[in-house]
């Protein structure tokens, strides 16, 4: 037992408080899940979300949400085509995604007030139109939103006795020509460190200036040509340390126990089983059978190598299928480093030979995987940027070889599919020139509230500070006709 007459630290205090207040927000769910039950709300649609997030800007222009009747100056070089979703055509570059068309809803018309690459990234990664207090672009701040990914690690439950509830892969979005700055809207802010998701950091840092999924569709953005990029995928380092045998294990294993059996007696609340929970996880990922072959993607069978692609796109989008598999109840999968979907110059040729065919294999084979293995029916898939291109075709022959287009934040398509999404439908819809939305706007709050919503997450659920304060989530209505 604790000794009660000796001195307790701030730091246990506080611990104690972080406890109680879990504990609160878990209860308060529970009963707000039941009230929506009752009242007739609508009941969780996914057990997991996977959010595939193409740093940099895709162009809607030319992926889709094409405009070949548009201005010549705006409507680029390639043509649409026909798809699995009647009525609905998409860039010809992207075959494999035109066959899975009837189980994606494409959003054409999200939009938010920033061109800022930094600021942008916050906006759709945390849900928030608006810059959070204290903010600074190149440095996250205890202040800043949490993240979409904490929020729901921290108010969805894992359904993984091994892993946590929010995954990050494969590697946070650094700007290394910026001195290794971390991209604020990543982590959980005000949360606190505790909630932010798990990083896997499973690629390695290249250059700002290389890009792509290496080793075949690696490329550098300024000379616009590919390169030779032995880059090595690889899962965390899994394996026992030298010396440490189960059996030592083991005995650490229980030294936390006894230290956390200690903990509880200071708290008194039964939430410590959570924490309890994420240190036997620690333990289980050294373990766990499921767990490695979750991350031991590299050596995936020929079949399912060749399905998804033996690269970095193909690589990031297995482990995140398996990771939904596992249990695991938010994955967001970075589908390249910092910026990679950045093309101001280059991107017709870029586009066409080393960014679409990764991409376009992956992900249609991710939607075939979860389709055929019936998870699609749970699993929801949101794919988004951070903002789209602009309209108008530019050159800058001083820095790029051939035309591109700048950052536009005003519109982007974003895709859904799985969890009962209106498969083969469109959303909105945007002007002649593929500029601004023409019907149903949609905010960074719609995209959030259209995640949390699938996942069950009640209209008034709320993560609860060190004080008991309630921070509702919700902060716009899902979008209309997804779900």
């Amino acid at each position: 037992m604790l000794n009660v007459e000796s001195p307790v630290s701030r730091r246990s205090l506080i611990q104690a408080g972080a406890i109680g207040s879990l504990g609160l927000e878990l209860a308060t769910l529970n009963r707000l899940r039941a009230q929506d039950a009752t009242t007739g709300g609508a009941p969780a649609r996914a057990k997991s979300v996977l959010f595939i997030f193409l740093s940099g800007g895709l162009s809607q222009l030319d992926s889709f949400d094409m405009k070949p009747e548009g201005p010549s100056a705006y409507r680029g070089e390639f043509r649409p085509i026909d798809t699995s979703a009647e009525g609905i055509r998409i860039c010809e570059h992207l075959p494999h995604l035109a066959t899975q068309m009837h189980h994606l809803a494409l959003v054409r018309s999200m939009t938010h007030w920033c061109n800022e690459h930094n600021e942008s990234h916050t906006l759709m990664l945390t849900g928030r139109s608006q810059l959070p207090p204290g903010y600074k672009v190149n440095k996250p701040q205890a202040s800043d939103w949490p993240s979409i990914a904490a929020t729901a690690g921290r108010l969805v439950a894992s359904r993984s006795d091994s892993l946590p509830s929010s995954v990050a892969l494969p590697q946070r979005l650094i700007n290394m020509n910026q001195a290794g700055v971390v991209i604020p809207g990543q982590l959980a802010g005000q949360m606190g460190s505790r909630s932010d998701p798990w990083f896997v950091e499973a690629s390695p840092y290249r250059g700002n200036d290389i890009k792509g999924a290496y080793p075949d569709f690696a490329y550098r953005r300024r000379t616009e040509k590919k390169v030779t990029d032995d880059s090595r995928f690889q899962a965390p380092v899994l394996s026992l340390p030298e010396g440490l045998t189960d059996a030592r294990l083991s005995r650490r294993s229980e030294m936390l126990a006894a230290i956390d059996r200690q903990r509880a007696d200071l708290a008194g609340h039964p939430s410590t089983k959570h924490l309890q929970k994420f240190q036997s996880s620690a333990v289980s990922l050294l373990t766990d059978s499921r767990v490695r072959h979750a991350f031991d993607v590299v050596n995936a069978d020929d079949k399912t190598a060749t399905r998804y692609g033996r690269n970095l796109f193909g690589w990031t989008l297995l482990m995140a299928r398996r990771l939904v598999e596992a249990g695991v109840s938010l994955v967001q999968a970075n589908l390249g480093n910092f910026n990679t979907w950045d093309l101001h110059g280059g991107i017709f040729p870029l586009s066409r030979e080393l960014l679409y065919p990764p991409a376009d294999q992956a992900i249609a084979a991710l939607l075939d995987d979860l389709s055929d293995s019936g998870l699609l029916d749970e699993t929801l898939v949101v794919i988004a940027s951070e903002f789209g291109r602009t309209p108008r075709i530019f050159t800058l022959p001083k820095v790029y070889k051939t035309a591109g287009r700048d950052h536009w934040g005003a519109l982007q398509t974003v895709l859904f599919a799985g969890a009962g999404v209106n498969g083969g439908s469109v959303i909105g819809s945007s002007d002649r020139s593929g500029a601004y939305p023409d019907s149903l706007p949609q905010t960074p709050e719609n995209f959030a509230a259209t995640i949390y919503r699938a996942l069950g997450l009640p209209h008034d659920a709320a993560w609860y500070d060190i004080d008991g304060r309630p921070h509702f989530i919700y902060h716009g209505a899902p979008i209309p006709a997804v779900l």
